[in-house]
């Protein structure tokens, strides 16, 4: 177990104390609010809720168990890179690689190409063991994400996907024809109680979660969607869809088990993204087609 003492400045005054512990120990932000909700963080001995605003000459004791260290080693793997300068990266991940190591998974991630890519200096970029990484796409969804090269790049992004500024599309493929062309689901996630690999609708402890739909084409047992994430929550797209009984097909956690479709998990894929670009304030936008694999899916969809 590990402790610090914090004494706040008057820049500090007014943060949730969750938002102040996460930019000071590296930690994110869901473990920050773990360890609090344990009665791990305290003002003179009194113990906070994670929704405490810092005040003037507060000191605040913070513990939390640290996690094993994984040595993180650059490899040669190939990227797919859409667009790169000195601030930033902008890449097509494939299906199948995962986005930062954790343990007993080391090797072969998005990760372990950027120190390849990039140099050591990413390594100082963001949290610990997760360089570069501002958001993340899930192992088995491909597409398009930006890395931040600089601390600079790095902290911009990160504030403008919290404040919703950063615009990212996917299409899907879900089961059944949905009700209608668009709409809205707001429903808010947390990790579920049964099962820790998979997040569910929480309405009365789960953190805000709001997804925009667009049906690009009904197909005779199938839909073939856009999603808009206003916000951007583990599995989010995957448990929305779900829990309004349209899965994702072949989603091996959220899905039905007898999908068979030519793809290793969710027919899910980042499309587009759009930023502006943390240094120069360019608006930039990126596409990444649909892949052969997700390709198929819709063409055996169609048929059916």
């Amino acid at each position: 177990m590990k402790t610090c003492v914090y004494n706040i400045n008057s820049s500090e005054i007014g943060l949730r104390v969750d938002q102040f512990l996460t930019a000071k120990t590296g930690l994110t932000r869901s473990e920050v609010q773990k360890w609090i909700k344990e009665g791990l963080a305290h003002k003179d001995s009194k113990v906070l809720k994670a929704n405490y605003r810092l005040e003037e000459q507060d000191v605040i004791s913070f513990s939390w168990k640290t996690k094993e260290k994984i040595e993180i080693y650059p490899e040669n793997i190939p990227l797919n890179i859409l667009f790169e300068d000195q601030d930033i990266l902008v890449i097509n991940k494939k299906r199948g690689m995962v986005v930062h190591p954790a343990p007993g998974n080391g090797k072969g991630t998005l990760v372990n190409a950027l120190l390849y890519h990039c140099g050591d200096g990413i390594k100082q970029v963001g949290s610990e063991g997760r360089p570069g990484i501002v958001h993340r796409l899930d192992k088995d969804t491909s597409g398009v994400m930006v890395v931040a090269k600089t601390s600079l790049a790095y902290n911009k992004l990160q504030k403008d996907i919290a404040t919703h500024t950063v615009q990212r599309k996917y299409v899907a493929l879900v089961h059944g024809q949905m009700a209608g062309e668009h709409g809205e689901i707001r429903l808010p996630l947390g990790r579920s109680n049964k099962d820790r690999m998979k997040w569910d609708v929480q309405p009365e402890t789960g953190k805000t979660a709001i997804t925009h739909f667009r049906v690009l084409e009904y197909l005779n047992h199938y839909s073939w969607v856009e999603c808009r994430l206003e916000t951007g929550r583990t599995h989010q797209i995957r448990v929305h869809m779900a829990h309004i009984r349209h899965p994702v097909v072949n989603d091996p956690l959220y899905g039905w088990k007898k999908d068979d479709f030519p793809i290793s998990g969710q027919a899910l894929h980042s499309c587009f993204l759009a930023f502006i670009h943390p240094v120069t304030e360019e608006h930039m936008c990126f596409n990444a087609p649909i892949p052969n694999d997700l390709q198929q899916c819709f063409e055996r969809a169609s048929t059916e």
